[in-house]
């Protein structure tokens, strides 16, 4: 007779550890770092709390500075934070406390379960699926854990529209910027202007579209957005040097004049220049121009009169060279004499 045995597949005490850890952070730690990080782990959702450091060093029968250097690492790398006290013999149960809910830990503390944002409510939605497909084709990857719950952050705690997250994601993407970190600044940038609808976000980039695009005409390119080095160039000129858009303009079209073709290596040194002479506006251009143009014919003046100094110095030279051969005495003979002396001899 076959003997059957049932199993209970539940298993209620495992500790869940994601792929992407291994993936991305495991090969790279110190193998003492990964106990300690697998000891919070274990620990996350327990009743009593996460354990002090001085409860996991004798987990791990190591000491205390050991822990805390792990901790330190972790936080390094933005998957844990702690707090640590002053005095570690006298550490409490509270000494390490995880902030942040990161990819490996998804079962937060209960006393941290309410600032976390609550991704399953989002996750079921038509719009959070199709946008997180979008997100994806527009950074050219699958979003990890955290990556999607950030735009979870920007539709529960910051309030954006689906419709917002999507041109937030493809405007960082068409200037080049594909981090998630730099995309958040962004959104916490519209949110601290109130922007909540795609058409004021539009306007309040547009300006800076306008300039991007006036710069690109000025030096006759047409047809594309300006590649990330020039937006580095552009950046620096609007938020660096200060300057209007007439003034950069204004270079760019001297650069044309110059060297007959676009670089903006060159219109940087003209700028950078009106920078250093404290440029404003147009008219300290055309007073800097003005001076330009007087210590140029300074030199030009300068330089004709050290021209006909050397010029006449150079006269005088010939005309003592010329004195100096004509100080020879000339001979005179007498011919008659010289003849009658060798008819003599």
């Amino acid at each position: 007779m076959t003997k059957l045995t049932l199993t209970n597949n539940i298993q209620t005490n495992t500790t869940i550890l994601e792929n992407e850890f291994i993936d991305r952070y495991m090969a790279s730690a110190n193998g003492e770092y990964v106990k300690v990080y697998l000891v919070l782990l274990r620990h996350l959702g327990d009743p009593d709390g996460i354990p002090s450091v001085s409860q996991i060093a004798d987990m791990l029968d190591c000491t205390e500075k050991d822990v805390l250097r792990a901790l330190n690492y972790w936080k390094k790398q933005g998957l844990l934070d702690y707090e640590n006290v002053s005095a570690p013999q006298k550490a409490s149960a509270s000494e390490s406390t995880v902030s942040q809910n990161t990819f490996a830990f998804e079962n937060p503390a209960p006393q941290e379960a309410a600032s976390v944002p609550n991704i399953k409510n989002y996750r079921s939605r038509k719009e959070f699926k199709e946008l997180i497909f979008v997100a994806e084709q527009y950074l050219g990857k699958v979003l990890s854990i955290t990556e999607v719950e950030t735009i979870t952050y920007f539709f529960e705690t910051l309030g954006m529209s689906a419709d917002l997250i999507e041109y937030l994601i493809e405007y960082c993407v068409e200037n080049n910027h594909k981090s998630f970190h730099y995309i958040k600044k962004v959104a916490l940038s519209w949110h601290e202007q109130n922007i909540t609808t795609v058409e004021a976000a539009k306007n309040s980039t547009v300006l800076y579209n306008k300039n991007c695009y006036c710069i690109l005409n000025a030096f006759g390119i047409k047809g594309r957005a300006p590649a990330a080095p020039e937006i580095t160039f552009i950046k620096r000129w609007n938020d660096e040097y200060c300057f209007s858009l007439d003034i950069i303009l204004e270079a760019c079209t001297r650069t044309m004049n110059s060297i007959h073709k676009p670089d903006f290596n060159y219109t940087e040194s003209i700028l950078k220049r009106w920078f250093e002479k404290g440029v404003h506006s147009m008219a300290d251009i055309t007073a800097l121009d003005a001076d330009y143009i007087k210590e140029k014919e300074a030199k030009d003046k300068k330089r004709k009169a050290l021209h006909s100094n050397r010029s006449a110095s150079n006269a005088n030279t010939v005309r003592k060279s010329d004195n100096k051969f004509n100080n020879f005495d000339s001979r005179s003979y007498d011919m008659d004499d010289l003849e009658r002396r060798l008819l003599q001899q």
